[in-house]
């Protein structure tokens, strides 16, 4: 997408409030709400030029994610995701043992996932690169034949809405929730740096307007988290929050055992050097190590390794290693912070933000989740 460089991108600026009111920031970062710095001089001509390209870019950002997304049974989803195995995946029959764990892109899961694989693993390495996916698969993405024939312990990771989940009351759902203000923040940085969203010389300002229409990947974020919500007092569904975890991961790791079952909580409980280790290899900078597939880590991770595995899960594998074989062009695991939303949003970005989040939760105590963590 041509930009105009000469008028549009001038050297990073902050504009007074008012100049914030007529235009969506392109360059802007204020480290907190009561900081904001002024710059003076800006003619309306130039403000009015800049305006007109940003939303241009908006446009044509528009009509690039019809190039990368697409509806399929009511999911706004990146065609990365085989037809077949989003269909299969929706259409599973959970059994008893099977444990899922859900949240909305970009809120933890993959943390949470590390945790969950850790206390079914006993904190042990896997064996084969490969191993981690076989024994959590995403199920929209590997199909449901990579649940069906994944190896037990397992758990299957999915970022679908509660109502596109495959549901059995015997089984068990751990969902992990984020803020929305620092959720659409790690949103923008995994799409600008993962190449098949093709979103690499995007700006915060337009992911945040394809964010609040729900023109990313798996649609709206209210609505997926809002379905969450409502099943957070089913017996076999835990809710927690990424700031929880954040705050006491310790406790949260034995919350997570205990909902797993209870002999999965003593083992840890009685032997606190297991409960470290979980904690250790879960921690921001291992997960960092693990999981960033830029550079020698994404070589991990080749074609040559289906030949070991058993031929219902080569599908899936297969169009796992398609979607990662290009590098992402930054960090999979990025900051991990709580509040590095202030980094990045304007005031009416704020403003508009609070407007969405009125709207949508309407009626719902959704956002007293996050009454602790100082959102605007």
């Amino acid at each position: 997408m041509k930009r105009c460089f000469k008028k549009c991108n001038p050297k990073p600026i902050t504009l007074s409030s008012q100049a914030h009111s007529r235009l969506p920031r392109q360059s802007v970062r204020h480290t907190n709400r009561s900081s904001l710095r002024h710059t003076r001089g800006y003619n309306l001509s130039e403000l009015s030029h800049r305006a007109s390209c940003f939303y241009k870019g908006i446009t044509e950002r528009i009509k690039m994610a019809a190039e990368v997304f697409r509806d399929i049974e009511g999911l706004h989803l990146g065609k990365h995701f085989p037809d077949d195995a989003v269909l299969s995946a929706i259409a599973y029959k959970p059994r008893p043992a099977d444990i899922f764990l859900a949240g909305y892109p970009k809120s933890g899961s993959t943390w949470t996932h590390r945790i969950i694989y850790n206390i079914l693993m006993d904190a042990e390495d896997p064996k084969e690169p490969l191993d981690y996916f076989i024994r959590l698969p995403c199920i929209e993405l590997q199909g449901a034949e990579a649940a069906l024939y994944a190896p037990k312990p397992s758990a299957f990771k999915t970022h679908l809405p509660f109502n596109k989940t495959p549901y059995a009351p015997e089984a068990k759902y751990v969902c992990i929730a984020r803020n929305p203000y620092d959720t659409c923040v790690s949103f923008y940085y995994h799409t600008k740096h993962m190449p098949a969203y093709k979103f690499d010389t995007a700006t915060f300002d337009e992911f945040f307007e394809l964010f609040l229409q729900g023109r990313v990947d798996y649609g709206d974020y209210f609505e997926n988290v809002m379905s969450w919500y409502r099943q957070r007092n089913e017996p076999n569904v835990l809710f927690l929050t990424y700031e929880e975890l954040k705050k006491d991961t310790r406790g949260h790791v034995l919350k997570i055992a205990a909902f797993l079952g209870p002999e999965r909580e003593k083992k840890l409980k009685e032997n606190p050097e297991l409960l470290e280790r979980i904690i250790e290899k879960t921690s921001l900078e291992n997960m960092k190590k693990v999981l960033n597939f830029n550079g020698h880590q994404h070589t991990m991770l080749d074609e040559s390794m289906l030949e070991r595995v058993r031929p219902e899960l080569k599908k899936g594998l297969g169009t796992l290693l398609d979607f990662i074989k290009v590098p992402m062009t930054g960090d999979f695991v990025r900051k991990g912070q709580v509040g590095d939303w202030r980094n990045h949003f304007s005031p009416e970005q704020i403003l508009r933000m609070k407007e969405k989040i009125a709207k949508a939760t309407a009626g719902s105590d959704l956002m007293s989740l996050w009454k602790d963590v100082d959102l605007p």
